[in-house]
């Protein structure tokens, strides 16, 4: 019987994982605080000026979170039904929101009461913000249409019927205060100039569009919905710069960072990505035990 004798197998050194100054950074980024809400939450937004509050909206409260607090530090609960989308304006002192009753409530975060209530929606609001004069609102509503508010007056300015779908998501430009986009399920994404009767320039996203965002400059859009995050030249008509699509589940949020050379997505697949504004390469990615509904960065 012939001798057996094994084969050596040679055994290499694993690849350690490429370190880069991102990696570094986002790394440091913990999550020491996790907080169990009354349900599903559409929503987070931060106060833009210091103490640098944060309010969370879900199911039929806004709860507003200290930076080191694990309860609220106050509650907004005059709601019938779920409430949606609360925002914080440019100052600070006041935060709209929107309702599945279809009304929308405009609250001074140091009071209790609505200050103003403003209805002109026949189905559930699940968008509304400001635009950058502090003086009007935007929103966008279940019932197709896309309606402007007077602050003071809490009287509608105009209305636009263009979509042929819900209509989920907007922004508002900082750079001209006349300037806001909503995004629909019904594949696209508008831009409406508030001195018009009509939108002046529609994109066609390919898929629901779940979130919208507009770069500080004013002259790039990016539209999320289906697996694609895009991006897009407002300055050239709509141009298409890039499509990404690193998600295996459908993008549901957006943000970048305050400096703007990130871009964050979160989606259902439980990942949130950050990319370069300047490669759109994924230069880290977070992942979480749950789908991800909404994301912000102080």
């Amino acid at each position: 019987m012939a001798t057996y004798k094994p084969v050596v197998v040679q055994a290499f050194p694993k690849l350690g994982e490429r370190i880069t100054q991102d990696t570094v950074y986002w790394r440091g980024y913990k999550t020491p605080v996790q907080i169990k809400e009354f349900g599903a939450v559409n929503k987070i937004d931060f106060s833009p000026v210091p103490p640098y509050n944060y309010a969370v909206t879900a199911s039929s409260r806004i709860h507003i979170y200290g930076r080191y607090s694990q309860e609220p530090i106050k509650t907004f609960s005059r709601f019938k039904d779920a409430a949606y989308c609360a925002t914080y304006r440019g100052d600070g002192n006041l935060l709209v929101a929107g309702s599945e009753e279809g009304s929308i409530r405009l609250f001074d975060v140091n009071g209790k009461a609505p200050l103003r209530q403003f209805d002109g929606h026949t189905k559930a609001v699940h968008v509304v913000g400001f635009l950058s004069d502090k003086y009007r609102i935007y929103s966008g509503g279940d019932d197709y249409s896309s309606n402007l508010w007077d602050i003071p007056s809490a009287a509608e300015i105009v209305s636009y019927s263009e979509h042929t779908d819900y209509v989920r998501c907007g922004c508002a430009s900082k750079v001209n205060a006349d300037v806001f986009v909503t995004g629909s399920y019904d594949h696209t994404v508008k831009l409406f100039d508030a001195r018009t009767k009509s939108s002046v320039m529609t994109i066609e996203h390919g898929q629901p569009v779940e979130s919208v965002l507009l770069f500080p400059s004013g002259g790039l859009l990016v539209s999320a919905g289906g697996r694609y995050v895009k991006v897009w030249d407002v300055l050239k008509g709509g141009q298409l710069l890039v499509s990404l699509k690193n998600h295996h589940k459908t993008v549901t949020c957006l943000c970048l960072n305050s400096s703007g050379q990130r871009l964050l997505s979160g989606s259902l697949d439980r990942h949130v990505k950050i990319y370069s504004t300047t490669s759109y390469k994924v230069v880290h990615s977070f992942s979480y035990a749950t789908s991800i509904l909404s994301l912000a960065l102080s």
